[in-house]
């Protein structure tokens, strides 16, 4: 098979019938316990079954694993419990971005050590560093690791983006292969994919059939949690160019990424969803996370009501 753009894991080589980090990602939770503890079987019974689902890769730790609420060993325990349940089984980037470099270096080491398959490093955030401080950011962090990087452009929640030219700059470095997209900005991405080898995937769930029209390898999603064999469907009929069915499972996804991704914050929506579904016995979140309240409740499940992934729904929930 030809090969395509990134670096390869050793063990794992890209092709472009499999991408290095594959095409459904789940930016996936982490489970706690009622007291915040966390639940590390609990949150490997969550990986196992997203990946018996239909996810062939996974980022453990990121925004939606709450991850800068818990203590660095807490993160690095749950990415030993990740990796001992579906490491043998798909890709697992680890979450290690901060707006300390200092402090996101030594989770990313760690991180290695542990053996993941790469890193997820989002734009270091609230300190607002020009694009010069951005890219000397993750050029620093880049050479301090022996695996290969998806890069986290999120200004939303960073502040800021990664300029083009910045994007371009970095794709030079062996170890910079990839990039999460999270601000929808299909005309600068398309530059990008056109000048390096880059890899590509929406952060936006919703975007996934047009990001994937203009070459990206996939997505990482948080509403992937709840419709997990809708998502499998939608991306292999994208990459099958079955446009007909693309389109009509876009369609058929679009309130469940509404009640997901627009009422709440995507940890608290995807928690509160999975109890639903029975897949999660708890909707335990940490502060500043909070439980939905009644009307939020009310919104979300009207969002779900008669959507793809109903009939998965229990009914009279308090």
């Amino acid at each position: 098979m030809t090969a395509i753009p990134g670096t390869p894991h050793a063990d794992r080589p890209a092709t472009e019938d499999k991408p290095l980090f594959g095409t459904l990602l789940t930016a996936m939770i982490t489970v706690f316990a009622e007291d915040g503890s966390v639940d590390l079987d609990g949150t490997a019974a969550e990986a196992v079954r997203l990946v018996d689902e239909g996810c062939d890769g996974l980022v453990v730790c990121g925004t939606t694993g709450e991850y800068s609420t818990m203590t660095d060993d807490e993160n690095l325990s749950v990415f030993r419990a990740v990796k001992d349940a579906v490491g043998s089984r798909v890709p697992l980037l680890a979450g290690t971005g901060s707006n300390d470099t200092e402090h996101s270096r030594y989770l990313s080491r760690a991180a290695e050590k542990i053996g993941m398959d790469g890193l997820l490093i989002v734009t270091p955030y609230y300190n607002k560093p020009t694009q010069a401080g951005v890219e000397a950011h993750f050029r620093s962090l880049a050479d301090s690791v022996d695996v290969p990087i998806m890069l986290y452009d999120i200004p939303g929640r960073a502040g800021i983006p990664i300029e083009p030219e910045t994007l371009i700059s970095l794709a030079a470095h062996p170890n910079i292969v990839a990039v999460k997209d999270a601000k929808a900005d299909l005309l600068a991405a398309t530059r990008v994919m056109a000048e390096t080898d880059l890899l590509y995937y929406s952060g936006d769930d919703g975007l996934t059939l047009p990001w994937m029209a203009l070459g990206a390898a996939g997505l990482v999603g948080v509403t992937t949690h709840v419709a997990t064999r809708q998502y499998r469907e939608l991306i292999d009929a994208i990459r099958a160019e079955d446009l007909r069915t693309a389109r009509r499972i876009n369609f058929a996804l679009e309130p469940v990424v509404r009640a997901t991704m627009t009422r709440l914050p995507g940890a608290v929506a995807a928690k509160t969803i999975l109890m639903w579904q029975g897949k999660l016995p708890r909707n335990t979140v940490r502060l500043p996370h909070v439980r939905p309240t009644e009307a939020e409740t009310a919104l979300v499940r009207a969002d779900l009501a008669g959507s793809i992934i109903s009939d998965t729904l229990l009914e009279n929930i308090d």
